[in-house]
């Protein structure tokens, strides 16, 4: 029987149903690449022979089930007693694994390795080879194909009327994210407090992306620049979080933001500028009379794109995807941060006295400059190494060690290495494409090539 919600204070249960005593709070690995055509470097179409779609049929016969919308196959389940997970399709064909929820980063790694040989041993066969960057290289909106979703037909339709760049972030941007659990209110408003703050340090040290049509932008992560105008009302870093902040509030943000769509019988349905507010009072002009469920309510808050945001859980959007080891380092990073209270207290005692002038400018510098950004008396490179050591303390007090016994310190090696550099990889990229490469920008993919 469907579960309608009446009022708001079912949102706010809702999203509280979410809690989790510790024991039960698992690490959930988001990870986008983008597909190409070895052969021209062109992105993949959704149709033929070395299309995207066979590569979705390739993973089904590698035990994956098929989800689709009506005919069109979109993504991909896996059944949780074969590891559970899904692939999913970005608007410009950008291949996301959204892995199962985890104890460990241990199993994280060995999901991200079962994943990547699954699709690299496809992709050879196929003609296909994938890459891991923030911002597409040298494609731009027009060259990218459009997957057979109708969310995302919805979206590419509202997007201009909101911003210059929603569509570049649709069509040619990638990300690798982490989900993670909170256990109560008060956990839940310090971490998405930690979370906010420090998602600029984040976006330093994985920037990966300061190309824009073939050429060196000067900036660290095109990406994260694009999110400065896509659609104000649901991105940024939400100052309010750090004042009074609890469930209610965030429903009430949620409810500010107008709707993109609402999907019965498997269709989407154009609910672009409508108030979730007047669904939820039986008002809604493309349903009328009809309340929403849990799964529309959920829906809803999936348009919702700030830096971090709040669910049933906490997911983290500031990163650039980049190489394989990211995919681990990234929720390492986190989970060190914020899965042990004392790390947690010490986290949130380093950002409690930065002031919202501060941390808007921090998100803005730190997707230009990276981790030279200044920041008070130093630099990001100065904040990011004492959250990278807190972070390393929180994995070491976690305990979570490997059939070898080692711990999960192990996969912030790559953030130790950007550290020690100190710089952000992007410029790193940027300068061999101006010496080594001569400015072939064909280089950077197979440089970046899995």
């Amino acid at each position: 029987m469907t579960e309608y919600l009446e009022n708001k204070a079912s949102l706010i249960e809702w999203i509280a149903a979410g809690e989790k005593p510790k024991e039960q709070w698992r690490i959930g690995t988001e990870h986008e690449k983008f597909g190409y055509s070895p052969d021209d470097f062109t992105p993949l179409p959704y149709e033929g022979p070395n299309g995207i779609k066979a590569m979705l049929e390739g993973l089904i016969d590698k035990g994956w089930q098929g989800k689709y919308e009506g005919d069109t196959l979109i993504a991909l389940t896996r059944p949780k007693d074969q590891g559970g997970g899904s692939v999913t399709l970005e608007p410009g064909g950008q291949l996301e694994l959204s892995g199962a929820p985890l104890v460990n980063i241990h199993q994280t790694c060995a999901e991200v390795g079962t994943h990547l040989k699954e699709v690299l041993q496809l992709a050879d066969s196929l003609g296909q080879a994938y890459m891991g960057i923030g911002y597409a290289p040298d494609w731009s909106v027009a060259d990218m194909p459009k997957m057979p979703k109708g969310r995302y037909d919805i979206m590419t339709d509202y997007m201009p009327t909101r911003g210059l760049r929603g569509l570049e972030m649709m069509y040619l941007t990638a990300t690798v994210q982490v989900n993670l659990d909170f256990s109560s209110e008060a956990d839940m408003v310090q971490k998405m407090q930690i979370a906010l703050a420090l998602q600029p340090i984040a976006t330093a040290l994985f920037a990966n992306s300061p190309f824009i049509n073939g050429q060196s932008t000067g900036h660290v992560s095109e990406r994260s620049l694009v999110w400065l105008d896509t659609d104000a009302q649901r991105t940024g870093n939400l100052p309010f979080v750090f004042d009074n902040f609890g469930y209610e509030r965030y429903v009430d943000y949620a409810l500010d933001v107008p709707m993109y769509f609402v999907i019965r019988d498997g269709h989407f349905i154009d609910a672009t500028g409508l108030s979730f507010m007047d669904f939820l009072d039986g008002n809604l002009s493309v349903l009328p009379g009809e309340k929403p469920t849990g799964e529309d309510w959920e829906n809803h808050l999936t348009t919702l794109f700030p830096e971090a945001r709040l669910k049933r859980f906490i997911e983290m959007r500031g990163a650039d995807s980049g190489p394989r080891d990211t995919f681990c380092a990234l929720p390492a990073f986190w989970v060190g941060l914020l899965y042990d209270e004392a790390t947690q207290k010490k986290a949130l005692d380093m950002i409690s006295d930065w002031s919202s002038e501060e941390r808007h400018a921090m998100r803005i510098n730190a997707a230009r400059q990276g981790l030279k950004a200044e920041f008070r008396d130093g630099s990001l490179l100065d904040v990011a190494r004492r959250a990278i050591d807190l972070s390393r303390e929180g994995l070491v007090a976690r305990g979570a060690v490997d059939y070898e016994g080692a711990n999960e310190t192990q996969y912030l090696k790559p953030l130790e290495v950007v550290i020690e550099q100190g710089c952000s990889p992007a410029e790193t990229l940027a300068t061999r494409l101006s010496t080594e490469w001569q400015g072939d920008i064909t280089a950077v993919y197979k440089a970046l090539t899995y």
